[in-house]
């Protein structure tokens, strides 16, 4: 049955969740790729095919990273890593996120930035979640890259599973939060080269505390099982 807007005029059906675009050419820059989180996620890009950029403040350290890599892995510095990609990833230690963004302003304007930074704080109890000014974390880089087009994605993965090159496939989902659908259907996309994974949307930026948050929960599982659980999203 066609269906009709309000000036009975046909209504385009609804696009498809799932006809998300070829990102196979876009190149892919890492900041913090030398870290075990931004080096497992550069490994697991390359692998697919993608052409990945690792990003250091030192950039003979990101040489180093890459040539260990392999796969066509290229080191820069951060600024040179963020002007020669297409999508950029941001994962830096929290304690140096504002720093690092606000340092690369203008290389990023423009960009698809794709947040994976998690707040976090460390006690005697465990890990628990910090709460920026901003919301979050990818609404703090939002507020520093006004120029760019923020996402937040790749929060709840596990270092050691990306770098085993023993794990072909990973099987968790991708929470993927952004403002437009262009972009994070770029990032889903993205995901889902990845053997194993999948991008799920999960809500705009103002939903991303809690993304972040669960970061937490996540490692006092871990922690009690001895595992590196991920997360699954069912009935979708």
């Amino acid at each position: 049955m066609t269906t009709h807007d309000s000036a009975g005029a046909p209504k385009a059906p609804a696009k498809d969740p799932w006809d998300l675009p070829d990102v196979s050419g876009l190149t892919v820059g890492v900041l913090g790729g030398t870290g075990p989180q931004g080096r497992g996620l550069a490994y697991r890009l390359a692998r697919a095919g993608q052409r990945v950029t690792i990003g250091s403040r030192d950039a003979a350290r990101a040489a180093e990273a890459a040539a260990e890599l392999g796969l066509g892995v290229e080191g820069t510095d951060n600024a040179a890593c963020a002007l020669r990609s297409d999508i950029v990833i941001v994962a830096v230690p929290w304690e140096g996120h504002a720093k690092t963004l606000e340092s690369l302003r203008a290389e990023l304007a423009g960009k698809l930035v794709v947040d994976c930074v998690n707040p976090l704080g460390f006690d005697k109890k465990g890990a628990y979640a910090l709460k920026p000014e901003e919301g979050s974390a990818a609404e703090q880089a939002a507020a520093l890259l006004p120029d760019s087009r923020v996402t937040a994605a790749f929060h709840h993965l596990s270092a050691v599973l990306l770098q085993d090159p023993g794990i072909d496939e990973i099987d968790t989902d991708v929470m993927v939060l952004g403002e437009t659908r262009a972009d994070t259907d770029i990032v889903q996309a993205l995901a889902g080269r990845i053997a194993g994974m999948r991008g799920v949307f999960a809500g705009r930026l103002r939903n991303a505390h809690q993304v972040e948050s669960l970061v937490a929960n996540l490692i006092s599982v871990n922690r009690r099982y001895k595992a590196h659980a991920g997360l699954r999203a069912t009935d979708v």
